[in-house]
């Protein structure tokens, strides 16, 4: 072969091979929701969003909630039977608030049981969605977060008190009406979270968790933990399945020159390493 028909081989080869693992991770992805599915006797979705390089190239693409994501999810619990339970795997750093929405009311609308698991990570839109669940299994070390909204690069709770220290002549026009969205922003997502938690504690408690999640008390990427949850008043359950990490694990990040984090991949047992001679 000369070095052109090399060339152009190697060419197809890297080229293809990405889109060939791509093809085998999917199909040990189904075969693993079918396998949980059939153990627990629901429908499993999952949302992740993570960097994985999903083009031909390789190239790796943020992700978040979006309204594909919603419109995707509302088809899955539409194809469920009432009478079905339904497991949500989430993995997400949060995204549009209108999505995050449609998929929380239509979860609180099923009338089966509702489980969120929540290997690593579950922030902002994805703690929405987490608290329409009837229970929230979560690694001992994840986290959910707040759901103070976001205008743009700023929380909208920071752009009212920037706004209330200054006389009303020295703030900008633009600075005003970001204000004004805040406001109202910070308001339905309020209003929103409160009816989602009334199905799980009284009105007053409903309302005060709300006000709690969306007033700004944190910085938008605060972790809430299991024990913080808890102390909430939420169905927290710290027993998370084993086929919930192998699912994980199908949801590789892109590949590095050199990993940031490294360890040697299998499980040690409690004995004492022996000494070799």
């Amino acid at each position: 072969m000369d070095f052109s028909g090399m060339f152009w081989l190697l060419f197809m080869v890297f080229t293809l091979w990405p889109m060939l693992r791509q093809q085998t991770l999917e199909r040990s992805r189904l075969r693993l929701i079918r396998m949980i599915e059939e153990r627990r006797g629901s429908r499993l979705i999952t949302m992740i969003h993570r960097q994985e390089a999903i083009s031909f190239l390789g190239v790796p693409i943020s992700r978040y909630i979006n309204i594909e994501d919603s419109e995707q999810v509302l088809r899955a619990i539409r194809m469920t039977p009432d009478d079905m339970p339904i497991d949500i795997l989430l993995h997400t750093p949060g995204g549009l608030v209108l999505a995050s929405e449609q998929i929380a009311r239509a979860l609180t609308r099923h009338p089966a049981k509702v489980t969120v698991f929540v290997p690593h990570y579950a922030m902002s839109g994805g703690t929405m969605i987490a608290l329409a669940a009837d229970e929230i299994v979560m690694d001992c070390n994840a986290v959910l977060g707040p759901v103070d909204p976001q205008l743009g690069q700023y929380p909208a709770v920071s752009i009212l008190k920037a706004v209330e220290r200054k006389p009303i002549q020295e703030v900008d026009d633009n600075t005003l009406i970001l204000a004004d969205i805040a406001e109202k922003a910070i308001k339905q997502v309020k209003e929103v979270l409160a009816v989602i938690l009334l199905d799980k504690m009284p009105a007053d408690r409903a309302h005060e968790l709300a006000a709690t999640l969306t007033e700004g008390r944190w910085t938008h990427d605060y972790p809430i933990t299991c024990d913080k949850l808890k102390e909430f008043g939420l169905p927290v359950n710290p027993e998370l399945p084993t086929e919930f990490y192998e699912l994980m694990e199908l949801y590789p990040q892109p590949a590095q020159r050199r990993p940031s984090v490294q360890y040697i991949p299998i499980p040690y047992s409690k004995e004492p390493f022996k000494k070799t001679n």
